[in-house]
């Protein structure tokens, strides 16, 4: 329990917390130094912190590792696969100019899927990190 309950005498709540009973954990303490400012080294060290560390990880270390395969990939057939990429598709248009093209398909489409996912899976992460420290209240 985590509120007291009023007296019977007494209508009004005081200031100090008083009032109805509830069994609601206590919000977390503000991680902050006595100047006020975030404690970098507790919040470093909070759960929600490590939460926010582990799905910024989930995304971007996959995604960096699967672009730069597919990006060296490309590379690699340039210089080591001449035929193959001077292959004609239609017309003048080769599959190393197909592959280079979708490099940038490849870009667009990386950056709208971060988005998306920082949106949804990031962003309500942040703002419970940055309520540790009071820091989008102010």
């Amino acid at each position: 329990m985590t509120k007291a309950i009023l007296p019977p005498t007494d209508s009004r709540p005081a200031r100090g917390g008083r009032g109805f009973a509830t069994f609601d954990d206590p919000g977390s303490p503000l991680l902050v130094d006595e100047a006020g400012d975030p404690d970098f080294v507790a919040l470093q060290q909070s759960a929600d912190f490590r939460e926010l560390r582990k799905r910024i990880a989930v995304f971007v270390l996959p995604a960096t590792c699967g672009f730069l395969l597919w990006y060296l990939g490309y590379v690699a057939l340039s210089a080591y696969a001449p035929e193959f990429m001077g292959t004609a598709v239609w017309g003048v248009i080769n599959v190393g100019l197909l592959f280079g093209l979708l490099q940038f398909v490849t870009t667009i489409a990386l950056t709208l899927a971060y988005a998306r996912y920082a949106r949804r899976r990031l962003d309500p992460q942040v703002d419970a990190v940055r309520s540790l420290t009071a820091e989008d209240r102010a």
